[in-house]
């Protein structure tokens, strides 16, 4: 477990938005370089692993995507100040207050805060009715810019990136609260279940495909790039909790439906027994509001078994927060899973 939070922590602090992931990929890509493992990018910028096993006709693929909430600049205002157009599905009254960086289409990267246009109360009588919308949040530059000229003046445009600090943290009684565990808790996951199978040898019954995409927040990170061969497709992603959810921060969660429509229920089944007879502690839980890869590559056309399971994730795209148990109940599970025969064979 230290590894995978040490993973976690440099993953997470890596910027990393939909659109703008290169520096992500490229360490994951170094990550599984220096383990042994090849890997490829598709034209989209993600990064595909195999691993040979014993059965090369009847194939798997596990996916978890490294790319992550964020926003762009929407327009300079006349005062300096910047509005924002958000990238992914998401409010904006969850990152009210939070630090950001902008990173220039040169790659110059400048500190901030979003905040509330209104956000005095010594000034503004309505500071905390007004709206959290695009009209009244605005992100505050740590610069001397007074006017729009300022701000260009330092190459700062539309359109340019804009990424949320993280705030990790990672507590005495081993929780893990920070943004973006959504989904770079499951990368970590799923780069040391690689490493675990080099370093044992471990024999794998399929021939098994790791995507890690870097679309799936705007739709489409994981709908392309599955080999013909593939027959499972099982995302690792996060487990919603809330009123209602079964999901908790300690299990792993597994899918059996979420806004897409069910998950494979042999599939399924085949994940709940494996977590049953390895002791695994696990839920099954429906989530309401919510697309993963998976889903994603079963709109595309493809003809696959596709699932999904993950660790529990509360505050789901806000301040994030899980624990190590549930860590590594959702490591169990994947080990026992690709060790495993599918369904089919």
């Amino acid at each position: 477990m230290p590894e995978t939070l040490k993973l976690i922590k440099e993953l997470v602090t890596i910027p990393s938005p939909s659109g703008n992931t290169e520096e992500v990929i490229s360490f994951v890509e170094a990550f599984l370089k220096n383990i042994g493992v090849e890997s490829k990018r598709n034209r989209k910028g993600g990064l595909i692993a195999t691993l040979q096993g014993e059965d090369d006709e009847h194939h798997r693929m596990l996916t978890a995507h490294v790319d992550t909430l964020g926003a762009m600049i929407k327009e300079i205002k006349p005062c300096g100040r910047l509005k924002i157009d958000l990238i992914g599905g998401f409010k904006f009254n969850s990152i009210e207050g939070e630090y950001c960086t902008v990173e220039t289409s040169t790659g110059r990267k400048f500190s901030g805060t979003i905040l509330m246009h209104q956000t005095s109360v010594h000034v503004y009588k309505d500071a905390g009715k007004a709206e959290r919308n695009q009209e009244n949040m605005e992100i505050r530059l740590d610069e001397k810019v007074r006017n729009e000229d300022d701000v260009r003046a330092l190459g700062i445009e539309v359109g340019d990136f804009v990424s949320f600090d993280p705030r990790i943290e990672i507590t005495p009684s081993g929780y893990i609260k920070s943004r973006h565990l959504d989904d770079k808790a499951s990368v970590a996951l799923l780069l040391l279940l690689m490493k675990k199978i080099k370093m044992e040898n471990i024999l794998l019954p399929h021939t098994t495909h790791f995507l890690i995409s870097n679309n799936e927040e705007i739709g489409y990170g994981g709908n392309s790039n599955i080999p013909a061969e593939t027959v499972e497709y099982l995302a690792v992603d996060m487990g919603a909790m809330g009123d209602g959810q079964a999901t908790d921060e300690y299990t792993v969660s597994i899918c059996a439906k979420d806004a897409s429509g069910p998950y494979h229920y042999g599939l399924r089944k085949h994940l709940v027994e494996l977590a049953y007879r390895n002791n695994i502690d696990y839920k099954i839980d429906i989530y309401p509001y919510y697309g993963s890869d998976a889903s994603a590559a079963i709109r595309s056309g493809n003809d696959i078994v596709h699932g999904l399971i993950g660790p529990g994730i509360d505050s789901s795209h806000a301040f994030e927060r899980t624990h190590i148990d549930s860590l590594d109940n959702t490591e169990k599970l994947l080990t026992c899973y690709i060790q495993s025969k599918m369904m089919c064979s």
